[in-house]
């Protein structure tokens, strides 16, 4: 004899509600510094003096913060180039591996390796030594007779050497790709090889609406993440945005005012501007998605 419904139910929301528990115990210790901030970025805050009231004042010298704005143009362009590229890479590396190549678990675990180290320090300070003056890039270019200035301290060239690290840590969509791919039913290929739909309309067509919500997701994600990027750009100019602000993302920015100058009340101000910028971008995705995005009815 089943219990009844009404019962099961119950016990299976305390048994949700249990494995959620870890993440509200740990929303206790983020919730009083996410209020704390907010109050903090309508004050003069400076740590050895106690927090001054002063409304809008912080949000009013952004305004006229002409370093704010270069660490904005910085990080959008960083976005907005190094996000599509790397998705870009992403989605063909798990389309290439998706034909069943062998030794398939190899490849993916080592082309998923570096976004796992991509933003440690070390392998910044590789990257350095790899782009920097007499480094290995510029010695494989000499062998052509290409001469090229340092790429970490151009300022033409630092945030293309970023953007390249960026394209190199493209493992984690990459086997969130794959694993989409894998759902595809082989069917629809077969049915569309028959019609006579060359390799580019079967993608347009079957691989591209069927992924969407794949890429979809992690459009989302690799936005976040690039508007929050600071380790790269932190150890590659040793915590300036050096050369001419070039390497100056918002985040270290932000480092700077608060734990530099220790204008605490400026820096928490900016940290609610950056996150009213990742909500709206977010948001635009989510209105967007319903004209690209679709799901399995």
């Amino acid at each position: 004899m089943t219990a009844p419904a009404s019962r099961v139910k119950p016990r299976k929301d305390r048994v949700g509600y249990l494995f959620l528990l870890p993440w509200f115990v740990g929303m206790l210790f983020t919730i009083v510094p996410f209020f704390a901030s907010l109050y903090l970025a309508f004050t003069d805050y400076r740590l050895i003096t106690p927090p001054e009231w002063i409304g809008l004042q912080n949000f009013r010298e952004m305004i006229e913060d002409q370093r704010l704005h270069q660490s904005l143009k910085v990080t959008f362009i960083y976005t907005f180039v190094a996000v599509p590229l790397s998705l870009a890479v992403a989605l063909g590396v798990a389309m290439m591996l998706n034909r069943g190549i062998r030794g398939l678990p190899i490849y993916r675990a080592v082309f998923y390796l570096p976004s796992l180290l991509g933003s440690s320090v070390a392998v910044v300070l590789v990257w350095v030594y790899l782009f920097g003056n007499e480094g290995v890039v510029q010695g494989f270019l000499g062998w052509f007779g290409i001469r090229s200035p340092s790429w970490v301290t151009d300022p033409d060239y630092t945030l293309v050497t970023l953007i390249l690290l960026h394209l190199w840590t493209f493992g984690a969509p990459m086997v969130i790709f794959l694993a989409g791919l894998r759902q595809i039913p082989v069917v629809y290929y077969e049915a569309a090889a028959v019609d006579g739909a060359s390799r580019f309309r079967r993608f347009w067509h079957i691989t591209r609406p069927l992924l969407s919500p794949i890429i979809f997701f992690n459009l989302v994600l690799a936005l976040i993440g690039s508007f929050q990027t600071f380790t790269q750009a932190f150890v590659m100019s040793n915590g300036t945005g050096a050369p001419a602000d070039s390497l100056l993302f918002y985040n270290l920015y932000l480092y700077q005012r608060g734990f530099n100058y220790f204008e605490m009340g400026y820096a928490a101000a900016m940290a609610w501007v950056l996150l009213v910028v990742i909500a709206a971008f977010t948001a635009m995705n989510f209105l967007a998605a319903k004209y690209w995005v679709f799901y399995e009815s």
